[in-house]
């Protein structure tokens, strides 16, 4: 088969890889129609995030896939089965044409998902990403903790994770969304699904939260991008007793200092989320299938362009130079 490799960081390319097989109990072959491109990929492939074993696995480090069983060890999920794919975030193998997971690493897609038609199984692909927000959104403001009378969320970065954040707060009740960004066209997306937007550095998203909250700070910020300046500011901008959510991946392994005198001071919650593939039962990644397919929350403007899977170096670029006016790259297989 043909899958991406990434031998150093800097460096992704495809090659050929041989065919996996289920061979342990459980253990299912996906053929991949459809993988995207996450900001954490480019992490890995470009900032020296590059996990030890990343160089010997097929199709790394593409993590959003959907695709068609060819090949089951598994009681629960048949041949022929249409699955959005969740491997583990630092294993993943999403940018290969076969994909090698256990069962409990794949969620069947909607009845009636027609595996012909390219646009639905790429709204659905988007499920894998809008369900690492659910479950995010849910470690960051609990279900039972209603949002404050005039509460306030800021998101940092509007890239797709950013604008499903979005829609998140206001499904919560937040009374004001700020979103802030480098990138005018998707700072549009974000003011059309009614966000207050903030285009740094040219505008103070400082000064724009002390507005919209009346001088109280933001009851919720999501870092959604994975920069230390920004994580800093995080914590400035956050009101006394509020919540700082990161959700990007730290710029680096190890320590990382962040302004602990300000977040003691205001008695901050700093809550990160990773792992949502471990949740039992796939809960958020189910939760967003379902929403996606029923029209309960908008993924269109994640149908950005198609590349195939020889072109995997070019999308990465793209994707690394904010997308090109883009929010979501689609890798066909």
């Amino acid at each position: 088969m043909r899958g991406s490799h990434v031998p150093a960081t800097g460096t992704i390319t495809v090659t050929d890889w041989p065919d996996p097989q289920a061979r342990e109990p459980g253990q299912v072959v996906v053929r991949m129609l459809h993988a995207a491109v996450c900001g954490s990929d480019l992490h890995v492939v470009f900032h020296g995030l590059l996990h030890e074993e990343g160089p010997a696995r097929p199709g790394y480090p593409g993590h959003e896939g959907v695709g068609v069983v060819v090949e089951s060890r598994s009681e629960h999920v048949p041949v022929g089965a249409l699955v959005l794919t969740v491997p583990k975030g630092e294993m993943g193998g999403c940018f290969a044409e076969l994909q090698l997971l256990d069962d409990r690493h794949v969620v069947e897609l909607p009845a009636g998902t027609d595996p012909e038609d390219s646009a639905q199984l790429r709204r659905l692909l988007m499920a894998q990403q809008y369900g690492t927000c659910l479950y995010a959104m849910r470690q960051f403001w609990p279900h039972e903790t209603p949002a404050r009378r005039a509460g306030t969320c800021v998101v940092m970065g509007a890239g797709s994770a950013g604008l499903f954040f979005v829609q998140e707060a206001w499904r919560l009740g937040f009374e004001h969304v700020v979103v802030s960004d480098l990138e005018q066209p998707r700072l549009e997306i974000a003011a059309a699904l009614g966000a207050r937007t903030v285009r740094v550095p040219e505008q103070d998203l400082a000064a724009v939260v002390a507005e919209v909250s009346g001088g109280r700070g933001a009851d919720l910020v999501i870092e959604a991008v994975g920069h230390d300046v920004l994580r800093d500011q995080a914590v400035e901008l956050a009101a006394d007793r509020g919540v700082v959510g990161l959700f990007g991946l730290p710029e680096r392994h190890g320590p990382t200092e962040i302004p602990l005198w300000t977040a003691f001071r205001k008695s901050l919650r700093i809550q990160c989320s990773v792992a949502a593939q471990a949740e039992p039962g796939l809960t958020s990644f189910r939760e967003a299938l379902r929403r996606i397919s029923e029209g309960e929350i908008d993924v269109e403007y994640c149908l950005g362009p198609e590349y195939p899977l020889e072109r995997i170096a070019e999308a990465l670029q793209v994707a690394e130079e904010h997308g090109h006016g883009h929010v979501k790259l689609t890798v066909t297989l």
